[in-house]
């Protein structure tokens, strides 16, 4: 079966607002099988959803819209794929209902049910609503002319919910077959060398299947299979997983994680061990991404940002003559970092990232070079990278990366990397 998702917006257009709808759409389609060979996205214009529609109908099975169903103006949806297919729109008396009832629940007795309001149930003739429990406005099915015409709200908060409690049950009547995945994340090795290594390997393949991706300074390797059940593709899954983790070994720090960043949190959390940072350059974003993940609280003393030679010193008693001999971007200022911000807050672990995100160097060291350390009790591990032609965004972001990954590393069981100083 082929499908096209059209979504209807003119703040997509114009870049406004991400198209989130789309990619939520895809990923369900892709589970049940169901290819995904066209994406539109057109204005609030009713001339232009009709004429996208009309070509969608031309080529495609299945049709999913997301936006226009609400109670403005430019929600137009229902009406122009109800003309597009030669339709009426009808009122539908049991969401009229239900419409007229959330609206005493949630205290609007004073306001009038106003005809806009009352044109978010009208839906075109021969439709099954599909009752929207996060918002107002329901979406609706309806077969016509040999396609199937999936209609949904825009909002990511009603549409991703709409996805999996009203369009999952539409979608397993329709496929004999399950598509299920797992991402496989890898820090420290680039895009290009991941697929050399697995090209021999994904050409041998071709049901479970292999995909690398790039992402954000990280890597991932998509497992995909096709299977009559669930069960049964976890099952094929399974060696080809298993395989791909024993390729890249310690580069490999786990399934389905949203980044590094979580997952290191997650472990850190899981373990029990709690960490302090005291952070130059990346002001404060290794720490904010640990706050990021739930449960924080467990496992973060603490965090400091010491952008100056001054906070340095003043803040975590980092030696002047250290700062003037051997400058703030250095190893040794790096050690130091790491070592006092774990003293100062009584954190297992201290981390100490310092560098030059850009756009200007300090007259020594080229911009991107970062000092990221690590401390425990007893040792100081300190990594040099030169992260070099990158924005500042990226810099930062790499040299956080590195922070975690040498944590995930002391708590997996791996070598974390040099030993600077034992203190």
């Amino acid at each position: 079966m082929k499908a096209e998702i059209i979504s209807v917006g003119t703040e997509l257009l114009l870049g406004t607002t991400i198209n989130t709808d789309a990619a939520d759409v895809a990923l369900l389609l892709s589970e049940y099988g169901i290819n995904v060979y066209w994406q539109t996205v057109v204005g609030d214009n009713p001339g232009r959803v009709i004429e996208a529609v009309q070509r969608a109908k031309s080529r495609a099975d299945i049709i999913i819209t997301t936006g226009g169903l609400g109670p403005t103006c430019d929600d137009l949806t229902k009406s122009a794929l109800a003309e597009a297919f030669g339709l009426q729109l009808e009122l539908d008396k049991g969401e009229e209902r239900w419409l007229r009832e959330l609206w005493v629940e949630r205290g609007y007795t004073s306001i009038e049910l106003t005809p806009n309001n009352l044109q978010q149930v009208m839906l075109p003739e021969g439709s099954t609503a599909l009752r929207n429990d996060w918002g107002t406005a329901p979406g609706c099915t309806f077969k016509a002319d040999g396609v199937l015409v999936i209609m949904l709200p825009g909002p990511p908060r009603e549409c991703r919910p709409m996805l999996e409690y009203r369009v999952r049950p539409i979608l397993a009547g329709l496929s004999d077959s399950v598509i299920a995945s797992h991402n496989i994340h890898f820090f420290g090795i680039g895009e290009s060398e991941m697929e050399y290594k697995l090209r021999d390997y994904m050409e041998e393949l071709t049901n479970p299947t292999l995909a690398p991706y790039a992402k954000n300074g990280e890597c991932l390797v998509r497992v995909t299979a096709s299977a009559p059940t669930r069960e049964k593709a976890e099952e094929m899954m399974a060696p080809v997983i298993e395989r791909v983790k024993g390729m890249f070994g310690e580069l490999a720090y786990g399934m389905d994680s949203a980044n590094l960043a979580e997952y290191t949190t997650k472990l850190m959390i899981e373990r029990g061990v709690t960490v302090a940072a005291a952070e130059s350059c990346t002001g404060g974003e290794f720490t904010t991404a640990i706050t990021d993940i739930p449960g924080a609280s467990a496992t973060l003393k603490g965090g400091v940002v010491v952008y100056t030679d001054e906070a340095k010193h003043k803040l975590l008693g980092v030696p002047e003559d250290l700062l003037r001999d051997k400058g703030a971007v250095s190893y040794e200022v790096a050690v130091e970092l790491a070592r006092r911000v774990r003293e100062k807050l009584g954190s297992d672990f201290g981390v100490g990232i310092t560098g030059l995100a850009g756009p200007d160097g300090d007259g020594v060291h080229e911009v991107g070079t970062v000092f990221i350390s690590l401390a425990d009790k007893d040792r100081v591990w300190v990594r040099e990278k030169h992260i070099s032609h990158r924005e500042r965004a990226q810099v930062r972001l790499y040299a956080c990366q590195n922070a975690f990954d040498m944590i995930r590393r002391y708590l997996d069981g791996y070598d974390v990397g040099e030993i600077r100083v034992d203190p």
